[in-house]
Parts: C-alpha cells; structure tokens; sequence
C-alpha cells in the first residue's frame, strides 16, 4: 500500500526514486512492482516510470480484499496425472486439459512434484526415446517446489507467483501422520486470478455485492 500512495502521489515515478523513498535497493523491489503491474493496480512505461493502472482507480481497496480472501475460495480442480504416466501421454494431457502445469500424484494418491511444458520439452529434444519415459523421471520433486496451503491469503498466493516467476501454484494440506507427504487439493494460476480481478471489478461496476 506504501509503494500504491508513492505512486499516487508522485507518478510518473520510476523503480530507483521509489527504492530512494523508502530506503531500500532498487532489486528489492523488483516483485512487488511486478506484482502490482500483474495485478492492474500498477502501469509502467519504459523511461518514464511507474503511474496507477486501470483496476486501481476501479476499485481503490483491491489490495485489502486480496489479503482477507483465502486460497480456498479461489483454487481450481487441478489436472493430476500418476507418477507412471509417459512422456508421450503427458504432452496429449496438457493440450487435452489445457493446462499450464501437470500435477503429479503416486499410487497412494499423493503429491510428489509438477510437469511443465519446459520439463517435456528438455527430455524430448535430441532423445528420440523420449516419448516412453515416465514422469517421475522428468518432474521436479517436492519438497523442492513452491506451494500454497488453502488458508493463505488470495495475497500470499499472487507474491508467491511473483516472486518465484511462475504460472501456476500447487495447493496442497500436509497430513498429520506424514506431513512430508501431503494431499494435493487444487491449484491457483494467473488465469484464477485474473479472472478474480475481473470479477470484482465488474461487481463494482455494477454495484453488486463484493465476492
């Protein structure tokens, strides 16, 4: 809210006179701002600078509603696929499901890493083999993975992907007995979330009730 007022107040602004008002280096800012550009409330321009974007003059407390709305309320279904499934049907199930992300389960139904369209892409060029490969042997494992709990914020969720410049994030819920090995219950993508932003946006618009 503190980089929403600088820019209020002084835009154009540009990222080095922000990080000079509030006392922090330039790269420490980097994902906030990419964040709320993401989100609308913040527009840049190249050798200008930053000024407020179209969503924040829409809606002046979209940052708030974002931190009270959890994960939970905004998670999609998400498309898991088991451990054994070939390289060759992974790639058919991301164009069949439209997905960005594949989430991967084992026989006991449990979360053990992602599939992306890079990860198939880096097995299958120049291996001619490729296509019956089994994901396990291509996905990126957790624990080594960025995940959201359903009680997060909608917030937390938006940084998380900001920060760690990816698509789609795995919600999932540790289990008590073995918590290293957790229940997959959904996932949020940018797609979710600005789909959310529209949404509340032409609730405004309208003058109905907020989601």
């Amino acid at each position: 809210m503190e980089l929403l007022e600088l820019v209020k107040r002084h835009a154009p602004i540009t990222g080095e006179q922000l990080a000079e008002y509030l006392g922090v280096s330039r790269p420490t800012l980097r994902s906030d701002l990419s964040l709320l550009v993401m989100l609308g409330l913040l527009d840049a321009k190249p050798k200008v600078g930053y000024f407020l974007g179209n969503t924040y003059r829409a809606n002046s407390e979209p940052v708030q509603q974002f931190n009270s709305m959890k994960v939970r309320e905004v998670q999609g279904v998400p498309v898991n696929v088991p451990d054994s499934l070939s390289v060759h049907d992974a790639v058919i199930t991301l164009f069949t499901e439209n997905a960005d992300t594949l989430l991967v389960v084992n026989e006991q139904k449990r979360f053990v890493g992602i599939v992306t369209p890079k990860d198939l892409l880096k097995i299958t060029l120049g291996n001619a083999g490729a296509a019956a490969i089994p994901v396990s042997m291509v996905m990126t494992r957790y624990p080594n993975i960025v995940t959201l709990m359903p009680d997060d914020s909608v917030m937390e969720a938006i940084r998380k992907m900001s920060l760690h410049q990816v698509d789609c994030l795995p919600v999932i819920v540790p289990r008590e007995e073995q918590p290293t090995d957790p229940e997959v219950t959904g996932w949020v993508s940018k797609s979710n979330i600005i789909r959310l932003m529209a949404d509340i946006t032409m609730s405004r618009e309208l003058g109905e009730p907020e989601l």
